[in-house]
């Protein structure tokens, strides 16, 4: 696959965590990278010394020096990482996964995560290299460096993984004796990885679950509460309600569902981060993450 991104030095320090200076040392005295020069006379480099250079800073941050990486042919620094691999899988998948992401490749990060799901459960794989890999990649786009096709492609593969995991939850009974939970976005908001993830945990808790997804009116929940007696809400908060203070946003919950007094909403995300449980009505619970959610989750089935 020919791929014709550009990097500027700045990009490679962000992306390797390799100071800018350090880069420029290494190619001045090792010959590490060829980077190409604008008419103004500015560096850019290619995917490939963008690989390269991942390659050198993982083994790098492995412990050896940089004088031996740099004498290695890419044949054996490839064997090197190899050798190294075993106790750094983490970080090495997460360098892969960021070398497929820049190249737009499907197999690549498919492999990958086989590899890796060979010894690890999808929890694992989850809190161990999407969740560091996805705030990576949120750093990476506030400072510039990945643009929104590289952002969408590696957050679209992400929620695939996870709904494939999803699916074959789904396949079980769960109980009816549990509540069901039901669990949306607010209106506008569009980031779905946290609420399919937290879908996942629900149903391997053993509950029921309705999925409304992206972009959802308030309105709509009332909907649901005329089929279903015994509902939780969960909502992932993420960048809406963006004008809005929570507050705000749960007094329109309150009456938009007024029939339903006390219906129970579980808050997740950054947008509820700062907000204090003990300042909210009591049928309102904010969830820290992923974790605490699971610990609720028990805490749920044994009440």
């Amino acid at each position: 696959m020919s791929v014709e991104t550009k990097f500027s030095i700045k990009d490679l320090e962000n992306l390797s965590g390799i100071k800018a200076h350090t880069i420029r040392i290494w190619e001045k005295r090792y010959n590490l990278l060829e980077p190409e020069r604008t008419d103004t006379n500015i560096r850019e480099y290619s995917v490939s010394n963008l690989k390269k250079l991942l390659n050198v800073a993982f083994l790098y941050n492995s412990g050896i020096k940089i004088s031996k990486i740099a004498a290695l042919s890419e044949s054996e620094i490839k064997e090197e990482i190899e050798q190294s691999i075993s106790e750094n899988k983490e970080e090495h998948a997460i360098t892969v996964l960021k070398t497929a992401m820049f190249e737009f490749n499907y197999p690549l990060f498919s492999n990958t995560l086989n590899e890796l799901e060979e010894n690890k459960n999808f929890r694992t794989l989850f809190s161990d290299v999407f969740i560091p890999l996805l705030v990576e990649l949120g750093t990476l786009w506030h400072t510039g460096t990945i643009d929104p096709a590289h952002e969408h492609f590696i957050s679209e593969l992400i929620k695939q993984k996870i709904i494939v995991n999803i699916e074959a939850l789904q396949k079980k009974e769960a109980s009816k004796e549990l509540p069901t939970f039901c669990l949306y976005l607010p209106y506008q908001e569009i980031h779905e990885i946290g609420l399919l993830y937290a879908h996942y945990e629900i149903l391997n808790a053993g509950f029921n679950t309705i999925y409304l997804g992206t972009n959802i009116p308030l309105q709509d929940l009332s909907h649901v509460l005329k089929h279903h007696k015994n509902v939780i809400f969960l909502s992932y908060l993420t960048v809406k309600p963006e004008k809005r203070s929570i507050k705000e946003y749960l007094t329109e919950y309150g009456k938009t569902i007024k029939e339903y007094q006390n219906q129970k909403l579980w808050l997740m995300g950054r947008r509820i981060q700062k907000t204090e449980s003990n300042s909210l009505p009591a049928n309102i619970s904010t969830i820290k993450d992923h974790g605490d959610l699971i610990k609720r989750l028990e805490t749920l089935k044994k009440s």
